[in-house]
């Protein structure tokens, strides 16, 4: 039965996720599974010491996504603003006016009131899914730069995509392949017009063959 956890990137999300690895090294079972890998991409950092547990799987998780892929990181940031908190406000001021059984209902009161419903659906439809993506990049030959393949692939740059790790791994004949790790905004970012209007044509062609997409899981 499919666990769920929600909101990762608040302190609520982290106690349901810490509680939940009490006692356990992994999400599912005694190894590390795509589904820690989904949780991972979740969990925006480290959340030290207040979340032990938490803290504890990271670690693991990022000490064995390193090993998988050796390759000299020069470390990211990410931009952004912070998640809106005008939602939680809303269900903590929703709290106290149940708590209020027998008060009659001012016309101010039934504004806010509506004012909060309005910025939850406003919320809501801000609110877009995210995808993990493994996509494997094909070179041409034996002859084919890599390095080169992967400088082209990473200066795609648009809204909604952020790329990830990356590793080379043999395919034979002395050829190897690219895989590399994507997080895309479903809304925003379409991975088959990637791959056919960036990744395939000119000039990033003169590199690559061809792109697959191993693994696809929504996070």
């Amino acid at each position: 039965m499919a666990v769920i956890f929600s909101n990762l990137h608040t302190e609520s999300g982290l106690k349901s996720l810490n509680d939940f690895l009490s006692g356990k090294s992994y999400i599912s079972g005694s190894k590390l599974t795509k589904d820690d890998i989904k949780v991972y991409a979740a969990v925006l950092k480290n959340p030290g010491d207040s979340f032990p547990n938490v803290s504890k799987w990271y670690n693991s998780v990022s000490s064995q996504l390193a090993a998988s892929f050796p390759g000299k990181a020069v470390g990211v940031g990410f931009g952004g603003k912070a998640a809106p908190a005008e939602p939680a406000k809303a269900e903590a001021a929703d709290d106290d006016d149940d708590l209020d059984l027998f008060g009659d209902e001012t016309e101010e009161e039934k504004k806010a009131a509506e004012e909060r419903e309005a910025s939850k659906k406003s919320a809501k439809k801000k609110e877009s899914g995210k995808s993990s993506v493994l996509m494997d990049v094909k070179p041409w030959d034996d002859e084919t730069d890599m390095k080169k393949l992967e400088e082209a692939v990473r200066s795609i740059e648009m809204p909604g995509l952020l790329w990830g790790a990356s590793k080379l791994v043999a395919v034979g004949y002395g050829i190897k392949k690219l895989q590399i790790m994507m997080t895309i905004v479903d809304d925003l970012v379409s991975v088959d017009t990637l791959i056919e209007e960036q990744l395939t044509v000119e000039p990033r062609n003169e590199y690559i063959q061809s792109c697959d997409i191993v693994a696809f899981n929504k996070i």
